[in-house]
């Protein structure tokens, strides 16, 4: 069975579209919320989704993401076989790509051949390991491989005289970070994006999207103009933080706006 993310990408090149890639914290708000959440991310056009674990030192995430995992690990104890069985559960509803984004310490804990082989169980396919630098990767890309399992790799502005090595071997999609930092909404970027493509699109061989910092559907288009989608994280989380278990409708209301400023 090909993977997912292969499928989605193929559709959407023949229907012309951009991918919208999303992010939301396992168990912030409990699993239902978070359940309930991606399904109906689905319904108002998301194409995959990323399920973060929550870790309780996030290095790559900014306040809105650590608060959202913090919430998620002190009020509802949220572990990785919570987080896996939310899959299995929303494998059931939907064949949407679903990925976990992740650090390595986490994988290493649950034992590598184990966490790819559930991986595989339930139906996830891929990683995002924010934590694993490029150079790396040979330490879980067997155990994903042999699983079936997308071990998804990224690029930054700073990834100078790296980026053509990155990006060739990528598989998946190529994840573009779009300035140097943490995650979290932003009102500009300093990074010169047309260089910063050309060097990716000179020698990607698989989709590549923009993340981190994306906050609304303008930003949205802007962004994917460059590329093959736009990833959005805290302006989806953020939208848990005050409403909580009411949180649904406004996650719904923020992806139609993202959807339609890539549409647009």
């Amino acid at each position: 069975m090909p993977n997912r993310i292969d499928a989605k990408f193929a559709d959407l090149k023949a229907k012309g579209r951009k991918a919208l890639i999303t992010y939301i914290v396992s168990g912030d708000g409990g699993y239902d919320l978070t359940e309930q959440a991606v399904l109906e991310m689905e319904q108002n056009g998301v194409d995959i989704v990323e399920i973060g674990v929550p870790f309780s030192d996030p290095i790559a995430e900014g306040e809105v993401i650590q608060e959202a995992s913090l919430r998620s690990l002190r009020d509802n104890h949220t572990t990785l076989e919570g987080t896996f069985a939310l899959v299995e559960r929303l494998r059931k509803k939907t064949d949407m790509p679903l990925l976990l984004m992740l650090y390595a310490n986490t994988i290493f804990r649950s034992g590598t051949d184990k966490f790819f082989a559930k991986c595989k169980e339930v139906g996830v396919d891929g990683v995002i390991v924010p934590d694993l630098p490029f150079e790396e990767h040979d330490e879980f890309d067997g155990a994903a491989h042999a699983n079936g399992i997308y071990n998804i790799s990224l690029v930054t502005p700073a990834s100078h005289g790296r980026i053509a090595k990155i990006a060739s071997k990528a598989e998946g999609f190529l994840y573009c970070v779009s300035s140097t930092g943490v995650t979290g909404m932003r009102d500009q970027f300093d990074t010169k994006f047309d260089a910063f493509f050309d060097e990716i699109k000179a020698s990607a061989t698989v989709p590549y999207c923009v993340g981190f910092g994306i906050r609304d559907g303008e930003m949205a288009k802007k962004m994917a103009s460059y590329c093959d989608g736009a990833i959005v994280g805290s302006a989806i989380v953020n939208q848990v933080a005050a409403p909580g278990k009411d949180a649904v409708p406004f996650i719904a209301e923020k992806v139609k706006e993202l959807r339609s400023g890539l549409d647009s």
